[in-house]
């Protein structure tokens, strides 16, 4: 006679986003370079503005939504005056959103 076990099942799917948590605490996503240099932009004073921070972005500098599941978030910001504003392309300025050469270094 056989005896049944008892086993407890777990989706794969469950499984690998269980690993997928622990791998982002012990290793975080970190942002792409969507480009080089900045990204020259002509802003309107009192408008807010969400630059994104992940490097995803179809529309860089702005966020799309393309941060979802990893960990990032986009940063968002009045503009107080109107004028070109240089957005940093990077993703590693240590003024985000804003250019801050680090890029060049």
């Amino acid at each position: 006679m056989f005896r049944s076990e008892t086993r407890i099942h777990r989706p794969q799917s469950a499984l690998f986003g269980c690993m997928a948590t622990a791998m982002q605490k012990k290793y975080p996503v970190q942002p792409m370079m969507a480009q080089r240099g900045p990204f020259i932009v002509n802003v309107k004073a009192g408008c807010e503005y969400v630059w994104c921070s992940c490097g995803r972005s179809q529309a860089q500098p702005w966020c799309d939504g393309s941060h979802l599941g990893t960990g990032l978030e986009p940063i968002t910001f009045v503009a107080p005056v109107t004028a070109e504003f240089y957005m940093c392309g990077c993703k590693k300025s240590d003024n985000k959103p804003y250019c801050f050469g680090n890029c060049r270094e």
